[in-house]
């Protein structure tokens, strides 16, 4: 058999299997959903669609895709007219559509499976989730979520899928600092991890959920949780949980300093462990301590019905924040390469993993010396402190700002201590 012949019987055996496993796919799709949907509608005595009527919908839909285009019209067709008359005949006794839609999306997933099944099962498998969340969705919407959050649900959606990308996308201005839609991504940022916060704050309670938030928000931006932070201190029953999860967020800073440092420069990685784990651990106690000492955080319910999305805060973070940019761009087009340290302590101002990926950078391409690197890292991140600092006055107020810098600039010169003998014992 000459070898043209062997790759075309290969490629016909494999054209076989796909089509096999596309039918497969689809009346196992097609059980899947008619399982729920019987089970769903189990004291219906007239149900109309059971298991067998969504697994032969799903077949019809594949074999119709592969007969031709004009043939899934039709059968689509006639999918629609059986539906419409099997409504008319149970709407007294539900009055629902959720089967019909379904039944509808099942003949669509059926059509699917021809052309990718992988991506038809894992949309069936989220329908099928969605169908069997029916009382919580219910519950949640009537008894969980008020008109306040709903308003602020809808707000934040505009402003993250309208707004953003409507805006340009290049730098105007100094330094080409002013960027639109970087600054207003700044705000979705602050304003969605307020969110996530409150739906923490809701579902685990008010101090393991800002704790949550605080762990989870520190990997995005330190800066923008203490900011987040600070707004939910001003609650005086989460003060203590609020000063907790914006002391946790900035662990994770020296946390991901070390991931992103191993990806540049493993050698300085390397140097910098045992500062980070001194920094985070000192960090890591003052917030347990805090948090033992006051109990109000830990025991105070969640409020509902509270406004969750304030554009003007986000906005007022977002301009001091782009303040800190520009004093950065300006370091870096002051000094340049000959005081390139200086410079990258001016880009910590805002965002310390920014300005350590620079001085890592500037390393790897030889111009900076290992030593100095460190001491610009150090640098970077103390200057990225004393905004946190600065955030966590203008958001949460004398008091907040000043137990979280206790414990912040504490940690931070327990980090710089370390990293010094890091440098001196080279």
């Amino acid at each position: 058999m000459a070898p043209g012949d062997e790759s075309e019987s290969t490629r016909s055996r494999r054209d076989l299997v796909g089509h096999v496993a596309a039918y497969l796919y689809a009346v196992a799709i097609g059980l899947l959903i008619g399982l729920e949907r019987e089970r769903s509608h189990r004291d219906h005595a007239h149900q109309p669609y059971g298991i067998r009527t969504f697994a032969l919908l799903a077949l019809v839909g594949t074999l119709a895709t592969e007969v031709g285009e004009v043939v899934v019209a039709v059968a689509l067709a006639g999918v629609v007219a059986l539906l419409v008359v099997g409504y008319r005949r149970t709407n007294e006794a539900d009055p629902g559509t959720t089967t019909e839609v379904t039944a509808m999306a099942t003949f669509l997933l059926g059509v699917l499976c021809y052309h990718d099944a992988a991506l038809a099962a894992g949309i069936a498998i989220g329908v099928v989730a969605l169908l069997m969340s029916k009382a919580r969705l219910h519950q949640f919407v009537s008894d969980v979520l008020s008109d306040v959050e709903l308003e602020d649900a809808v707000k934040f959606l505009v402003g993250a899928f309208v707004i953003l990308p409507l805006l340009p996308r290049r730098g105007v201005g100094p330094y080409a600092v002013l960027n639109p839609s970087r600054i207003w991504t700044l705000v979705v940022v602050l304003t969605g991890i307020s969110w996530v916060g409150y739906i923490a704050v809701r579902a685990l309670g008010a101090r393991r959920g800002l704790l949550a938030t605080g762990l989870a928000s520190g990997f995005v931006s330190s800066t923008a949780a203490t900011a987040s932070m600070g707004r939910a201190s001003r609650d005086p029953a989460r003060f203590s949980a609020a000063l907790a999860g914006a002391q946790i967020a900035s662990v994770v800073t020296y946390v991901e300093l070390v991931l992103i440092m191993t990806v540049v420069s493993p050698s300085i990685a390397l140097r910098l462990v045992a500062p980070a784990l001194v920094g985070a651990l000192a960090l890591s106690t003052v917030s347990m301590l805090g948090g033992r000492s006051r109990s109000e955080g830990a025991t105070a319910p969640a409020r509902t019905g509270e406004r969750v999305v304030t554009l003007v805060p986000a906005l007022v973070l977002a301009v001091i924040l782009t303040a800190a940019l520009f004093v950065a761009r300006w370091g870096v087009q002051v000094f340049g390469a000959r005081g390139a340290a200086i410079a990258v302590a001016a880009a910590g101002l805002a965002d310390a993993h920014g300005g350590s990926l620079s001085a890592a950078t500037l390393f790897v391409k030889g111009t900076l010396d290992l030593d100095v690197t460190l001491v610009a890292i150090g640098a970077a991140i103390t200057t990225n402190t004393i905004v946190k600092c600065v955030v966590a006055y203008v958001a949460g107020g004398a008091r907040f700002a000043r137990r979280f810098s206790v414990g912040a600039l504490g940690s931070q010169a327990l980090f710089l201590g370390a990293l010094a003998m890091e440098v001196a014992l080279r």
